[in-house]
């Protein structure tokens, strides 16, 4: 239920204005986009379709999940498992103080805000039902949307790997809408790879 749905409506479009400023772009059915403008929008999409009741904090941290990712490129880290990891959290906690912003800006109150910025650092993973929802609704984008690219860029044992580790965040939820995606037979096959 959103509580006032022209400020909700104004903080999409803050975020996806915010997005639009990528400099990398992305082609979807023959239209280019800012390649975390369609992320967005893939993400809202997703949530919609698995959880169409979810609550207003939930939908804005979906939308505002990888909010001016770029500005933080992964090569400004170590390319080991510890430069990964403090890229990692130095994008969440960027993503939490830009959406904080941005609510500010259009009138939410500091609750909604602390919620919102919680669930976009992923806090309580495991623990926090919206928070997995989220998790479920990112690995569930990757799958049907990123994953074959990522896999025809790495190894057959990385990709499994990948696939395994997405895994173990997902709920059993999660798996049976995985399981669900009209994937190309390449993907299934490296997917059924890693889950025997």
């Amino acid at each position: 239920m959103i509580a006032d749905q022209n400020r909700f409506q104004a903080a999409i479009r803050r975020f996806d204005e915010v997005n639009s400023e990528d400099p990398n772009v992305e082609v979807a059915a023959g239209i280019t986009y800012p390649k975390e403008v369609l992320y967005a929008q893939r993400m809202t999409a997703c949530l919609n379709r698995v959880a169409p009741d979810a609550s207003e904090a939930l939908q804005l941290a979906v939308r505002c999940q990888h909010i001016r990712r770029w500005a933080i490129p992964r090569q400004d880290f170590p390319m080991d498992v510890q430069g990964y990891n403090k890229w990692r959290n130095s994008l969440k906690k960027h993503h939490a103080e830009i959406a904080g912003q941005i609510l500010q800006e259009v009138g939410y109150d500091p609750e909604t805000i602390e919620r919102v910025q919680f669930l976009v650092q992923k806090r309580q993973l495991k623990i926090d039902p919206e928070v997995q929802l989220l998790e479920d609704i990112i690995c569930l984008v990757f799958l049907q949307y990123y994953f074959l690219d990522f896999a025809r860029q790495h190894g057959e044992a990385k990709v499994i790997d990948i696939v395994q580790k997405t895994w173990r965040k997902m709920t059993p939820e999660g798996h049976q809408l995985a399981l669900q995606l009209d994937l190309p037979a390449e993907a299934q096959a490296l997917i059924g790879k890693a889950l025997a």
